[in-house]
């Protein structure tokens, strides 16, 4: 049992939040278990599974695992939904994906690849007896909910979708959530995607990103003397390319259709400079994922840009005087 616990890994903490909402919103009483976990970044893989079985036991629902998805926020996945509501479409989100995945999920390499005309995108390595129904059920709909409701990725046309578990009744609701043929008994459990969706783009990607963190972003532009266009403009090439990691200043520069020299003028006349614009909106930044407790302060580097988390808190003890896990002490507790 040791062997299989070492393999099954860990959860990240916001899908303990998401199983919450759920529960809430069905008017049912909280597990303890449940309970316990609302404060973790992360916990096992097995206590996940645990709840989800004990859930399914309890409600005896055909399609839970559809149902549960349908209450997923971007606070449930946390990197991964920042990180994908700066991508322009979905080819470049999966491909951020595929390097992030294991923050969400860490037990279970994901393996894309393509065949013929068709994008396999599947979890492997895991025990057939840690993987229910249910489990590969909600990870799958968790993703694909995720890139309808907060990518406005509505028109989204998979090829089929695949589980390894017999089919149960109802397929018919599966078919209908997915919009696709839906087979089960088969080897893994995968989607299927036509490679041309790869191109289609996000209409809501960058706007939900801005929705989210505008308002932080307004109020830095308030406090400079005569905001333009072209800063509201820098602002957002700088947020959307530090979840990019392209925040070099020739990037941003290309974003907003300028030379470096004109964008470096810009700045000077204003007083600043664009390394100074930039870690203003780091530090900005920093506050924000930090008052995600779920959020750790690896991932808040990898937010950020840093390839080091020890380089984000040399820089945030320079901004505030004080380290991020003391900033966040004081704020989650006053908030």
């Amino acid at each position: 049992m040791q062997q299989l616990k070492n393999y099954t890994g860990s959860v990240y903490g916001g899908l303990g939040h998401l199983l919450y909402a759920f529960y809430t919103a069905q008017g049912l009483a909280i597990p303890e278990q449940l309970e316990r976990i609302q404060n973790l970044e992360r916990f096992d893989y097995i206590i996940w599974r645990n709840l989800l079985m004990t859930l399914d036991n309890q409600l005896q629902r055909p399609a839970l695992g559809l149902e549960i998805a349908e209450y997923v926020q971007p606070k449930h996945l946390g990197i991964i939904a920042y990180i994908a509501m700066s991508c322009e479409n979905l080819g470049e989100a999966l491909h951020r994906y595929h390097d992030f995945h294991r923050l969400v999920y860490d037990g279970s390499p994901l393996q894309v690849h393509a065949q013929d005309d068709v994008l396999c995108i599947r979890w492997s390595d895991l025990p057939k007896n840690m993987a229910t129904q249910l489990t590969d059920e909600v990870a799958i709909a968790i993703m694909v909910g995720f890139l309808k409701h907060f990518m406005d990725f509505r028109d989204i046309s998979l090829h089929e979708v695949h589980f390894q578990n017999p089919a149960p009744k109802h397929v018919a609701l599966y078919e209908q959530y997915f919009r696709c043929k839906v087979r089960f008994s088969q080897p893994c459990s995968q989607v299927l995607m036509p490679i041309q969706e790869l191109s289609k783009p996000f209409l809501q990607g960058d706007q939900t990103l801005q929705m989210l963190l505008t308002q932080q972003a307004n109020s830095l532009l308030e406090k400079l003397p005569n905001t333009t266009q072209t800063d509201q403009r820098l602002q957002q090439a700088i947020l959307s390319g530090l979840q990019k990691n392209l925040f070099q200043i020739e990037h941003v520069a290309s974003q907003l259709n300028i030379s470096v020299r004109q964008l470096q003028r810009h700045l000077q006349q204003q007083g600043t400079s664009y390394q100074q614009r930039m870690q203003e909106i780091r530090c900005m930044m920093a506050e924000e994922y930090l008052r995600d407790p779920h959020l750790s302060l690896h991932e808040i580097s990898l937010l950020l840009g840093y390839s080091e988390q020890s380089a984000f808190q040399r820089a945030f003890k320079q901004w505030q005087q004080q380290t991020p896990q003391q900033w966040r002490q004081r704020n989650l507790q006053s908030g």
